[in-house]
């Protein structure tokens, strides 16, 4: 049986619980209906997404290996901020809704967007290490 890092957990959960509250305060600052632009949860998942492509590619890449950075900022701060099972929910409620253009154009414009922004982020990184 596999050994718990109760220290890493610890890790996941502190990062889980900053990247939860800075999701649901952008949810609350901008409230949104089944048709329309759920901008909320756009910003956080591309927010999220960004800081991942950084963090990962930074504490990978240039940073001294750490047992505890990469579980509280990528999987726990990360995880917790952006949100794929909300974004589902929403495009589900826009289809009910009657709203199939915005579904589709919010289903694109994210995974389109959001791998952009990912490819961006670590070039970024990856640009400061060549300069430097």
């Amino acid at each position: 049986m596999p050994t718990v890092d109760r220290r890493e957990l610890a890790a996941i959960f502190g990062g889980g619980v900053c990247g939860a509250l800075l999701r649901v305060g952008t949810a609350q600052l901008i409230p949104h209906g089944t048709t329309a632009w759920p901008w909320s949860t756009f910003a956080a998942n591309m927010l999220g997404t960004f800081l991942l492509g950084y963090f990962v590619t930074r504490l990978q890449e240039r940073l001294p290996l750490t047992a505890y950075r990469r579980p509280f900022l990528g999987t726990g701060f990360c995880g917790a901020l952006t949100t794929f099972s909300t974004m589902q929910l929403e495009v589900f409620d826009m289809l009910r809704a009657g709203s199939v253009l915005l579904a589709l154009a919010y289903s694109v414009t994210s995974i389109a967007t959001g791998f952009l922004i990912l490819a961006t982020a670590t070039a970024a990184v990856r640009r400061v290490r060549i300069s430097a």
